[in-house]
């Protein structure tokens, strides 16, 4: 008995319950928790600019984080373009992370301050297996404003410096 009162006391946190629309989520995280469809537009002086359709995913897990993952295709014949997952952790009342993975073989942690539904985060960190393209910096910023979720991306590449190279649009689906 003695070593199951442990074994709760040790994994108890902060009360979070679940409603019937699903698990509790932070405030300051709530208007990014959903699915959100759209579009965007790449740019980066080493490439051809591009457009691009996405889908973005903020879930609730009942504790203080939301599941992210995204997924994009080519606007011009809808090949997969680029996909990553992590998370988008609360780490104080007005401040979050975003750990990432991506396949191309780069972890991102960035943090940031969370201000009337936009989150303008600097990396903290990048670690990149020996086989992956030479970004040597990334910079999100993240804003919803009603049913729209907006997003720039700013990316150090090779010899380039930080340049913005990626924006997009989507909806609440």
């Amino acid at each position: 008995m003695e070593e199951e009162s442990r074994r709760s006391t040790a994994t108890a946190g902060p009360p979070v319950s679940a409603t019937a629309a699903g698990p509790a989520v932070p405030p300051a995280l709530a208007p990014f928790a959903g699915r959100w469809v759209g579009a965007g537009e790449g740019a980066y002086p080493t490439i051809d600019d591009f457009g691009y359709t996405e889908e973005i995913e903020f879930t609730a897990s009942g504790k203080p984080f939301l599941a992210y993952r995204s997924r994009t295709w080519a606007a011009d014949d809808g090949r997969p373009l680029h996909s990553e997952s992590g998370f988008l952790r609360l780490v104080a009342e007005d401040e979050a992370e975003l750990l990432l993975a991506q396949p191309t073989g780069f972890v991102e942690i960035h943090r940031g301050q969370i201000r009337e539904g936009t989150i303008e985060l600097s990396m903290l960190s990048l670690c990149a297996s020996p086989d992956a393209k030479p970004v040597h910096s990334v910079r999100r910023k993240l804003s919803v404003r009603g049913g729209d979720l907006t997003y720039d991306l700013w990316m150090a590449h090779g010899p380039t410096p930080l340049t913005h190279h990626l924006h997009g649009h989507l909806r609440l689906d």
